[in-house]
């Protein structure tokens, strides 16, 4: 997420202009930052609403939701929830919404929680293993890996991170505990390391292992499972949902969810049916957009970023 000028705390958010554009189609909408992280996205948007316009952000992170506070107390328009984008239905209701004009999603762990050592995302930097984007809930990473069975966090790890030697890092983590529980990043990262025995080049070893283990603390696929499906129930029609994935797990989920979604109902050839009746009420925006070279320059992190969006259809009418 990128900060602007003006703007609060250093935060670079990935494909800041491109979102923003492809997002707001109506200057006097209502619209969602369902990711709202330190505010990046968020005071575009605001810049390009009018003044009937209004903002909801979302975050899980106690300490978004205090960024998010300040700017409620600086533009009316704009107004924060602590929680999951899954819970959107939730949201909408407490602000008395019945739907959206549209709905920005920027998945995955935010920069400050990376640089931050103390909330233990970053096997880079020595700190607690926590991982959790809500420190309120339970479990944290040390917590659920000082506990959980073995052959569950080599699912984990195969399943959320894709490592091929996830049951030797699993069983690494067993005979680990049972000398000594997990508590930091450090010691984490160093028995991944000792127990993957092939490198990726340019890659350190625990990447896919701390990846797995953010993404099932924070249940962060089954959230944005049902938050795809929620986002997309809550838009008006020429209502528009942006999606900013960084991990292919993450895309994989949303490109299926869109294609699905503006193919339409598939039946069997031969139907009596017209070929407006299976007509879906959605379309995919453009292609999938990922961030210019200079951009990557600026901010290592937009390598991986890949924006999708897809339109509820205007009415009839409308078009």
């Amino acid at each position: 997420m990128t900060t602007r000028k003006g703007a609060a705390p250093a935060h670079l958010s990935v494909l800041l202009d491109e979102a923003v554009d492809g997002l707001v189609v109506r200057p006097d909408g209502r619209y969602v930052d369902g990711t709202f992280g330190r505010g990046g996205h968020s005071r575009l948007i605001l810049e390009r609403l009018s003044g009937d316009g209004e903002l909801l952000g979302i975050d899980k992170d106690p300490e978004a939701i205090t960024v998010g506070r300040e700017l409620a107390s600086a533009d009316s328009r704009f107004r924060i929830g602590h929680g999951s984008f899954a819970e959107l239905p939730r949201f909408l209701e407490d602000a008395g919404w019945n739907g959206i004009s549209g709905m920005l999603m920027d998945l995955g762990v935010s920069s400050p929680q990376l640089d931050d050592a103390g909330r233990g995302f970053s096997f880079m930097r020595q700190g607690p293993l926590d991982m959790r984007m809500n420190p309120e809930q339970a479990p944290s990473a040390a917590e659920w890996l000082n506990s959980a069975p073995e052959a569950e966090i080599a699912d984990v790890i195969f399943q959320y991170g894709e490592e091929r030697f996830s049951r030797r890092i699993a069983r690494a983590v067993v005979e680990q505990r049972a000398e000594t529980p997990l508590s930091t990043t450090r010691e984490l990262a160093e028995l991944v390391s000792a127990a993957v025995p092939r490198k990726e080049k340019h890659k350190h070893p625990a990447t896919r292992t701390f990846q797995a283990i953010r993404i099932f603390i924070n249940r962060e696929l089954e959230d944005l499972e049902t938050g795809l499906r929620a986002a997309v129930d809550c838009l008006e029609p020429g209502g528009r949902l942006v999606v900013i994935s960084f991990h292919s797990l993450e895309d994989r989920m949303v490109k299926r969810f869109m294609r699905d979604l503006a193919r339409g109902p598939q039946l069997p050839r031969g139907l009596p049916v017209k070929a407006d009746q299976t007509e879906s009420d959605f379309r995919l925006v453009g292609k999938a957009r990922k961030a210019e070279t200079d951009e990557v320059a600026d901010n290592v992190r937009a390598r991986s970023a890949v924006m999708r969006i897809i339109e509820r259809r205007p009415a009839k009418s409308e078009e």
